[in-house]
């Protein structure tokens, strides 16, 4: 299928999730996904099967909490892996006033954000099979109960490409993709060799680049910024990153100045070291699932989106962060928050 057909598959959806309601999104999902879909979704959503299973588990609940929900792509990404899989890949916010409790996160009663990255397979004109992370960490972060370490990155509102074309970005992206993938093999050559130098980042990114970590880890700007707020503290907690791939695949797309990857999981590490986000130095074996986004300008990487399951992650080394955060936040009223006109 082409760029422009793979993406009206997802047209239906997209369109009732832009003003969500119950009957809208379960009438749009059952034309767009498979009665038999696999639905990979993040912790602690699991996996589940289906357009009713995606809606009961997680999107129901998510309408259910903000009433007025709203889903934004920032980017729209579709093409056919190097392995002949046809993706679409999304990035966005989902929105919307924060009037009832979501996975036990007290209710603010205030716009909220809470980013996605979700990718789509497509066969015969259904998609059957979703890979979905939602940056759950991020609505903790608003609604003031986030119950682990602070993130050492900047917090704020994932904001779309600079250039706003990743709706249609266009053209061929082979030279995007192979960018990326070059700069992803010089990473993973440090720190077996110790010296920084040879991962080569100015090579690769652009001096003013953002690299918009997940909530937990947060943003960088710049190389410096990438270095000081996730790279450094993630190989010193885990300098094994990169090393043992076997039985990981990732799924790669890419269009024009944008490439994107998906995997379930796609890296393999041990946290070793002097720990990680506060985790004490376990040797605990753990898989990490990251979906990415890359914007190329000028022959290097402007911004990167990075979303990884964090609290998969947790609950691999036996941190319930779920729970953690209802002891956190057991004096805070989970009853919905009413918003009167205020005509009176």
């Amino acid at each position: 299928m082409t760029h422009s057909e793979l993406k009206a598959v997802l047209s239906p959806f997209r369109a009732a999730a832009s003003s969500a309601t119950g009957e809208g999104l379960r009438a749009a999902l059952g034309q767009v996904v498979a009665p038999d879909a696999t639905l990979r979704l993040c912790h602690p959503f699991g996996e589940v099967t289906g357009p009713q299973g995606w809606f009961d588990t997680a999107l129901g609940p998510l309408l259910a909490a903000m009433p007025d929900l709203e889903r934004r792509d920032m980017i729209l990404l579709a093409g056919t892996t190097p392995e002949g899989q046809d993706w679409i890949g999304c990035m966005g916010n989902y929105l919307g006033t924060f009037a009832a409790s979501f996975l036990d996160i007290p209710p603010t009663g205030h716009l909220a954000h809470m980013r996605y990255h979700e990718f789509f397979r497509v066969e015969a004109g259904r998609v059957v099979e979703i890979q979905a992370i939602w940056d759950i960490p991020e609505l903790m972060m608003q609604a003031g109960v986030w119950p682990m370490g602070p993130q050492l990155g900047s917090f704020l509102a994932t904001p779309a490409p600079m250039t706003q074309d990743g709706l249609a970005p266009g053209g061929d992206g082979s030279a995007t993709m192979a960018h990326v993938l070059a700069m992803l093999t010089d990473l993973c050559r440090h720190p077996a060799d110790p010296d920084p130098a040879v991962m080569n980042l100015p090579h690769y990114w652009h001096p003013r680049c953002n690299w918009y970590g997940p909530a937990g880890i947060g943003t960088g700007r710049g190389i410096a910024g990438f270095r000081h707020w996730h790279q450094i503290p993630f190989l010193r907690g885990m300098p094994d990153r990169g090393l043992d791939s076997g039985g990981l695949h990732s799924h790669w797309i890419a269009e024009g100045a944008y490439t994107c990857e998906t995997g379930w999981p796609n890296m393999r590490m041990t946290i070793t070291g002097d720990g990680w986000l506060g985790i004490a130095p376990s040797g605990q074996r753990i898989t990490l699932r990251s979906l990415d986004f890359w914007r190329m300008e000028d022959g290097l990487i402007r911004e990167n989106w990075v979303l990884v399951d964090l609290l998969d992650m947790w609950a691999q080394i036996g941190v319930d962060v779920l729970g953690r955060m209802r002891e956190f936040g057991k004096v805070r009223s989970l009853a919905p928050v009413p918003l009167p006109e205020g005509l009176s």
